[in-house]
């Protein structure tokens, strides 16, 4: 312990910022040298886990305590993970705390909403106005107030709002115009969530993650983000999905979506080079005359029941597209016809001059499956890896299907055939390593 002591204050703090806070306090017991040294540490995260025996006050004394006594004159992170039952005494302490030590990070989570006979936690509106340094913040479970004053987060580059309730529809457009450098958001609506059209207008965002879960009931969204570079919308509504304008930035973007006006996102999305793409329906899924000219990338998702339709149409206003990948994403998938396949008189330009690999999962060797695989293998002349992964188990029907498949007739005179063993899981194109890197500091673990 002596030696460690003898290391800078700098190094010893960072060593701190690594700890649990509640280890991190301890250590003013091991000598003069340590006393006051943990006051200074500049990321503090308070978990009530911690305290599970029924007793709430214990955390709460804690949270006050060692607040009251840190120095700190800035603080970069500051974590609240509470129950119901603690953050209605914790919620303002870390507010006040978040406007007083020009916080940079601040996470509020409530980790369990279930007992209804408890009041839903509310977040004070001074924290709209006072946290002008403020880079990340993350927020879950929670009731947002609304304010007479004019949001103001300055500083703010990333937002995560999971299962938020807001005050009136009209809020969202609001708080959001009052994050002018806002460059990463992060939505998750569920069961709780008051429903409204959910209007994103921000013209630096450069990464969109909007997402809703199962049991959410209420209206779709509306996206205007014209710098966007990444998006990920996985939603099901029977309201309004729209991209008001044209991104010419985008570059991924991972579409699971079911509602009834496709038209208004991909035509939007022109300047893609990698789509992971899942739409219920297909007949009027974009204009005529669109062309994604710097698509290279294509996942496409086999549920939809016109899913055939789409794959022609991609493959023809995509002409630059080297990578095909076929899967099938909702386990009811199975349960829609298989659409009949009409082959098309004009082969696509990417199977002629561009296609280089192709990988369908839950391949089953249906009819029309093979004439589709004929019609690729037929006509790809740079094709040089095709990847069947069957999904049936049974030995005989795996052999069937890839004796008819290698017996097919092939344009290209290098291509592969690769029968998998097992189901293929196509990696989300929105979680490659550049959003990871460019994301970590608003991961809410």
């Amino acid at each position: 312990m002596d030696r460690l002591s003898d290391l800078p204050d700098e190094l010893l703090l960072g060593i701190l910022s690594l700890l649990p806070t509640t280890d991190v306090v301890t250590t003013m017991v091991l000598s003069k040298r340590w006393k006051f040294l943990w006051t200074f540490v500049p990321r503090l995260e308070y978990d009530h886990a911690m305290y599970q025996d029924g007793k709430e006050w214990r955390f709460s004394r804690f949270v006050y305590s060692s607040l009251l006594l840190h120095e700190a004159p800035v603080l970069e992170h500051l974590s609240f993970i509470l129950h119901q039952k603690t953050a209605a005494i914790g919620i303002g302490v870390c507010v006040r705390t978040a406007i007083k030590r020009s916080l940079r990070k601040l996470q509020i989570v409530i980790d369990d909403c279930s007992d209804e006979t408890i009041h839903p936690v509310i977040l004070p509106s001074s924290l709209y106005t006072g946290c002008r340094m403020l880079v990340t913040l993350v927020l879950s479970n929670l009731v947002l107030m609304d304010s007479s004053s004019t949001v103001c987060f300055p500083s703010l580059k990333s937002l995560v709002l999971v299962s938020i309730n807001y005050p009136t529809n009209s809020f969202v457009p609001r708080f959001l115009s009052g994050c002018p450098v806002l460059e990463n958001l992060f939505v998750e609506r569920c069961l709780g969530d008051n429903g409204g059209l959910f209007v994103i207008r921000v013209a630096c965002l450069k990464v969109l993650s909007y997402r809703i879960t199962s049991d959410f009931v209420g209206d779709g969204f509306l996206i205007d983000a014209p710098s966007l570079e990444l998006m990920d919308v996985v939603a099901e509504t029977s309201g309004f999905c729209g991209i008001e304008h044209n991104m010419p930035k985008i570059e991924v973007a991972n579409v699971l979506v079911h509602c009834s006006h496709t038209k208004q996102i991909l035509s939007s999305l022109t300047s893609l080079e990698k789509l992971e793409l899942c739409l219920m329906t297909s007949k009027d899924a974009y204009p005529e005359g669109i062309i994604f000219s710097r698509l290279v990338e294509l996942t496409l998702c086999t549920c939809g029941p016109e899913w055939l339709n789409l794959l022609l149409r991609l493959l023809k206003d995509s002409p630059k597209l080297r990578n095909l990948k076929l899967q099938q994403v909702h386990r009811n998938g199975s349960m829609n016809p298989m659409p009949s396949w009409n082959e098309p008189s004009d082969v696509p330009r990417c199977l002629l001059s561009s296609l280089e690999t192709v990988e369908w999962s839950q391949y089953e060797g249906r009819e029309e499956e093979i004439e589709v695989v004929l019609f690729i293998l037929r006509n790809s002349a740079r094709l040089k890896m095709a990847t069947f992964h069957p999904k049936s188990t049974d030995p005989k029907e795996k052999l069937e299907m890839l004796t008819k498949l290698s017996m097919s007739p092939r344009s290209s005179t290098i291509c592969h055939l690769n029968f998998g063993r097992g189901t293929f899981t196509v990696r989300d194109l929105f979680y490659d390593h550049r959003v990871i890197k460019r994301l970590g500091a608003c991961s809410l673990g």
